[in-house]
């Protein structure tokens, strides 16, 4: 039986596998000195528009990589949908059902739906843009490391240097934020907390796949 002192020695050890310092304040601090922020994007029916309006979100995402004078990362994560929320509530109504069709109805919508995950591979996406900034991109800001013989990542933990350069790297954002929304897609800054579950789900599928990441449609779209 492991011993809660074995459990922590295990995930300290694990976590020096791992490119994250820390997430603190809406910001992935990587172990190299760059940080990150991670936006989570809705996505459109691109196939269901029209030919004008399909031509239009293609002039405009050209327009988002165009004004683009730093690098970003975009991510589609897939995982197999889990239902057993969903079922477990159809079976609660089964049960408080007093017309007997309507529950004969019920359960066999719940046969179907039980039929249809078990024979089709039903996969949730979720988008994600990464938008990164390194200390050395910043003026003066590899020369101030090198001067201070500290690392970037030493560098930033210093508290006024890492609000001077989360202001830089939440200014890209805002980029990345109004030439994306043209397209009609609808985002949000993850901030702390979920990062966090962003990350340790990536880094555990298994977990991940019995409970539901959060939503968009959930989330605060104002930063």
């Amino acid at each position: 039986m492991s011993t809660p002192e074995k459990q922590n020695k295990k995930g300290l050890s694990a976590q020096k596998y791992l490119d994250i310092a820390e997430i603190k304040d809406s910001v992935v601090l990587m172990k190299n000195g760059s940080m990150k922020a991670v936006l989570m994007v809705s996505s459109i029916n691109f196939a269901l528009k029209s030919i004008e309006e399909q031509d239009a979100i293609i002039y405009q995402y050209q327009n988002f990589l165009n004004s683009l004078d730093f690098s970003v990362q975009i991510v589609i994560n897939s995982r197999q949908l889990n239902l057993d929320n969903y079922l477990q509530v159809l079976k609660d109504q089964e049960k408080k059902q007093i017309n007997e069709l309507l529950r004969m109805q019920t359960a066999s919508y719940i046969e179907y739906i039980q039929g249809l995950v078990k024979m089709a591979n039903i996969v949730s996406k979720t988008f994600y843009v990464v938008v990164p900034f390194s200390v050395s991109e910043s003026k003066g800001g590899a020369l101030s490391a090198l001067a201070s013989g500290k690392s970037s990542l030493n560098l930033i933990s210093d508290r006024s240097t890492f609000e001077k350069y989360k202001d830089q790297l939440f200014q890209r954002v805002d980029h990345v934020i109004e030439n994306l929304s043209g397209t009609g897609l609808r985002m949000t800054m993850l901030n702390t907390q979920e990062l966090i579950e962003l990350y340790y789900n990536l880094y555990n599928p298994e977990i991940s796949e019995k409970k539901g990441l959060a939503d968009i449609n959930d989330l605060d779209l104002a930063r």
